[in-house]
């Protein structure tokens, strides 16, 4: 089982900036596709970014492209999204997930994930 540990989460007003880090054992952190999803009440976690286990690729969704950014930090075993010019739309819990294998086509699918954090929430405020 690999535990994973969000922090960063808050209260921001539209246009403003946060940023979320997400923590995982070192046994496991390198060889783990790392993502992020979101979710608000009564609809599906949806995509919002993954980087690969070397840092050197990433996906985003199209409705963050250009204002989120995903890294990560080998050294600290910890992954991060950096959200910019927030909007109250952009409000939810956000998840960060692992993932062991890249599949191509279905890294933006939260059903290919192996293990979740517990969340932390995104509050934009208009």
């Amino acid at each position: 089982q690999v535990q994973l540990v969000e922090s960063g989460g808050g209260l921001v007003q539209a246009g403003g900036s946060l940023r979320l880090a997400c923590a995982a054992p070192a046994r496991a952190y390198g060889t783990y596709h790392m993502g992020w999803f979101r979710q608000v009440p009564g609809k599906e976690r949806e995509f919002v970014a993954v980087i690969t286990w070397s840092g050197d690729g990433t996906v985003y969704a199209d409705s963050v492209k250009g204002r989120f950014a995903i890294s990560r930090d080998n050294a600290k075993n910890t992954v991060y999204l950096q959200m910019n010019s927030l909007k109250p739309e952009d409000t939810a819990v956000y998840y960060c997930a692992a993932k062991q294998f890249w599949d191509r086509g279905h890294m933006t699918e939260s059903d290919a994930y192996d293990y979740w954090g517990q969340g932390a929430q995104v509050t934009v405020s208009s």
